[in-house]
């Protein structure tokens, strides 16, 4: 990632502020599955931000490594943990995606919402657990126009169909993926 992207995603986080205490739930896309979710093992947050994610996946007693490229970020979601009393169970670490998914033992869950890097598709399978799933939420043309980001129809399904899907759904501009490894 350039310097000047991940300047902009730095400011972008300073200006949002230390994420909330209080009410911490799963991710829109997977409340409804939500009882699918491991409560231990361990967890891959892929550029988890403010560790919201992490967070909620750690306070039900998951083991949580959330990794980001933004430095402010990153501070937030470590001070997220802590506050929350569950900074034992969360390690977050700047990552440059643009290098590929870092070296790790596999994981029970991989938690990637609101990123796409098709480069990485292959590694999120590979990084999977026996049995573990994967919890995907990008962009989508569906619903909205097309861009450099966004999942073209029926792209998720597609790009991990070595996975036994779960659940899928694309509308409104937003493309989802619940599969098992």
């Amino acid at each position: 990632m350039t310097e000047e992207d991940r300047q902009r995603w730095d400011d972008r986080y300073r200006k949002m502020g230390p994420a909330p205490r209080a009410g911490l739930v799963p991710p829109s896309f997977l409340a409804p599955h939500a009882n699918l979710l491991p409560a231990e093992g361990h967890a891959l947050d892929i550029a988890c931000g403010q560790g919201l994610g992490a967070v909620w996946l750690a306070e039900r007693g998951v083991h949580v490594w959330g990794i980001d490229v933004s430095e402010v970020a990153i501070a937030q979601a470590r001070d997220l943990a802590q506050r929350n009393h569950v900074g034992d169970r969360c390690r977050f670490d700047v990552i440059d995606l643009d290098d590929g998914l870092p070296e790790g033992p596999p994981v029970d869950l991989i938690l990637c919402n609101n990123f796409r890097d098709r480069r990485l598709d292959r590694a999120l399978i590979e990084r999977l657990a026996p049995g573990g799933l994967l919890a995907i939420a990008v962009l989508s043309e569906v619903g909205a126009g097309p861009g450099p980001f966004r999942a073209t129809p029926g792209e998720l399904p597609a790009a991990f169909d070595d996975l036994d899907t779960i659940a899928t759904g694309e509308c409104d501009g937003r493309a989802w993926l619940l599969a098992r490894g």
